[in-house]
């Protein structure tokens, strides 16, 4: 380790836990330096993440020189981080607890609980201990107050944090810094708590036993939902441990799945693409059901599905880009100047302002999040069937309009041709909800419409001198965004439109076995340049599949799941110099496409029948 560590953590090399809730980054240093609460979506406790000085931490680590290891216990979201030192080896252990029901009845817990247990497996340690909660974005200094063996008190807006520890913590700042320097001996084992709650708070049960309790509760919890995965095919590993990402970064209350638990994580070090993706994308509706339901999880699809359609019905016909984890609309975006932003590279962000833009596409992948759900012997109500059915005559009335687009460009609005394409889609899929009896639409109407569509992508979408579809209509700029068309069943991976589509995107974006969603040359608003997109990786893999390419397709699976982290995880980009991850982490959107891209490889392999699979001889 160096003696003077760089103020900024690589963003791979951070860990997550979290509650299904809420979550945390941990970096490899043992470091807490991002924790939003009560929601995802809350304001932060510690965000040094985003400002080294201001944003606040918790850390815990060796004083000294030491090595480190980590992993998460098997199957599990609860993290260990092993520190070797010249004298001994200090093993930090890091959870939210989670349980299943009868637990909370049984007992009183907090409404939010992050545990560090902390132990020393061999020889002796020094450990050095810091606890720096900065409220509100380091915007509130909370008053502390030291109740003794009870813990330390922090108060705020009627909510209450509280630190606890089995060794002594003093105070070490005026802005409420907890400090502890501790040596432990083989064998020695204790644990620091940190807690949340409104209002008064319960009396909270001493830590050992009772909190030992806690983190074997929360392995089984999380084993007993990884053992329900049904995909056992050769990248199991990859697939659980993104299957574990999104029930994570799921807010069990409502069911919702946000895009990522952070916020400004830039898409390139000192540019401007610093976004909140602590909401949920309609943009990920279907690709999020179709990726749950594969892998066997019934439970949190049909939760997804009805939040989608509980937030959806509180702005329809009109669809927003995204929602709050309660299926709001109040997504105004603010910068936060104080904060310096990961790196030096503001500007910080709260709330986004995508989230009032126009982009068509979305009506498509809510649709076939339907259309996905009913596949599973699920039944709509009938006020579901008449949402999706005003749904339609909205795509109707709109579809000639212009959009932003899935990529949400910040230069206004053209006509994208996947949003078209996306719309088509949208009737196709009403359509044949009709004929099984879901809903009531005028088919005549729907089959009409969608035939224009499918005129208009195909004489506008289509660039000859490309031999390729292109992002907007008459342009001739490609987007990795296309390479979905074979996937919703617009077009037949193998029509040959399709096939030199694939080829073209191949030549112009791919880079080190890894694709950009559209060239560095494209004018979406910002000047700064960005990294690869981890999920256009998938879907090319996905395609690949189909394609009937299966070997290539697995190979090039198992290049990019090489450039996940050391524990799995995937941020929205990657360096494709470096394979520094870059954007918001981790990102719910690629590990989906993970697991899609894993389970087609699987069914195309088998014989089975491609998803969504559509007779096209147009070419």
């Amino acid at each position: 380790m160096p003696d003077a560590p760089p103020r900024y953590t690589p963003i791979e090399d951070y860990a997550v836990i979290g509650d299904c809730a809420s979550a945390a980054l941990v970096g490899r240093d043992g470091s807490i330096d991002w924790l939003c609460w009560p929601r995802f979506d809350s304001p932060s406790i510690f965000a040094s993440l985003l400002d080294a000085d201001v944003g606040g931490h918790f850390q815990i680590q060796p004083i000294g020189d030491f090595e480190v290891d980590r992993r998460y216990v098997n199957d599990t979201n609860v993290l260990e981080t092993t520190f070797t030192t010249e004298d001994g080896v200090l093993r930090v252990t890091d959870l939210m607890p989670v349980a299943r029901r009868k637990a909370y009845e049984r007992e009183l817990w907090p409404t939010r609980e992050l545990l560090r247990r902390v132990e020393c497996v061999e020889g002796t340690v020094d450990v050095d201990v810091v606890c720096d909660p900065r409220i509100e974005y380091g915007q509130v200094d909370p008053p502390l107050d030291d109740r003794g063996p009870h813990g330390f008190f922090y108060n705020y807006e009627g909510a209450v944090l509280i630190v606890r520890s089995e060794l002594p913590l003093t105070l070490s700042h005026a802005h409420g810094t907890l400090h502890g320097q501790w040596t432990l001996q083989e064998g020695d084992r204790q644990f620091l708590s940190l807690t949340y709650d409104e209002g008064t708070p319960a009396v909270l049960p001493l830590l050992g036993d009772h909190a030992e309790r806690k983190l074997a509760r929360t392995i089984n919890y999380w084993r007993d939902w990884a053992g329900r995965c049904e995909y056992n095919g050769p990248h199991r590993d990859a697939v659980v441990r993104s299957a574990l990402t999104l029930k994570l970064m799921t807010f069990a209350p409502s069911g919702a799945i946000v895009a990522a638990p952070t916020t400004s994580l830039p898409e390139a070090i000192g540019g401007e693409r610093n976004w909140d993706y602590r909401y949920c994308w309609l943009r990920d509706a279907a690709l999020t059901l179709r990726a749950l339901y594969e892998l066997g999880y019934e439970e949190e699809g049909q939760a997804f599905f009805s939040w989608l359609l509980h937030a959806t019905r509180l702005t329809a016909p009109k669809l927003h880009v995204l929602y709050d984890v309660h299926g709001n609309v109040d997504a105004e975006e603010r910068t936060l100047s104080h904060l310096e932003g990961y790196r030096q590279s503001p500007p910080v962000r709260v709330g986004n302002g995508a989230h009032d833009q126009l982009q068509l596409d979305t009506y498509g992948e809510l649709i076939s999040a339907a259309y996905e759900f009913v596949q599973r012997e699920h039944s709509l109500g009938d006020w579901h069937a008449r949402l999706l059915a005003d749904l339609g005559e909205e795509v109707c009335a709109r579809w000639q309009e212009t959009d932003e687009g899935i990529w949400e460009v910040r230069t206004g609005r053209h006509h994208h041709t996947f949003s078209k394409a996306m719309c088509w889609v949208a009737l196709e899929r009403l359509v044949a909800l009709h004929e099984e009896g879901y809903v009531e639409v005028p088919v005549g109407k729907y089959r009409d419409e969608a035939a224009q569509i499918r005129v208009a992508v195909e004489e506008h979408g289509y660039n000859e001198a490309q031999d390729s579809y292109v992002a907007t209509f008459d342009g001739d700029r490609l987007d990795a965004s296309l390479l979905l068309l074979p996937t919703y069943g617009y077009k037949e991976a193998t029509a040959p439109r399709m096939k030199s589509t694939f080829a073209r995107i191949h030549e112009e974006l791919a880079y080190n076995g890894l694709l950009h969603r559209y060239p560095a040359d494209t004018d979406d608003g910002f000047a700064s340049e960005e990294g690869a997109f981890g999920i256009c990786s998938f879907w090319d893999e996905e395609l690949f599949a189909r394609l009937g390419r299966v070997d290539e397709a697995r190979e090039k699976l198992s290049e990019t799941i090489s450039y996940a982290n050391d524990l799995g995880l995937f941020a929205e980009e990657i360096d494709v110099e470096t394979g520094a991850f870059l954007g918001n982490f981790p990102q719910a959107f690629t590990h989906v496409g993970l697991i899609n891209a894993a389970i087609t490889i699987e069914k195309v392999s088998e014989d089975a029948s491609t998803l969504y699979k559509q007779p096209d001889s147009a070419p």
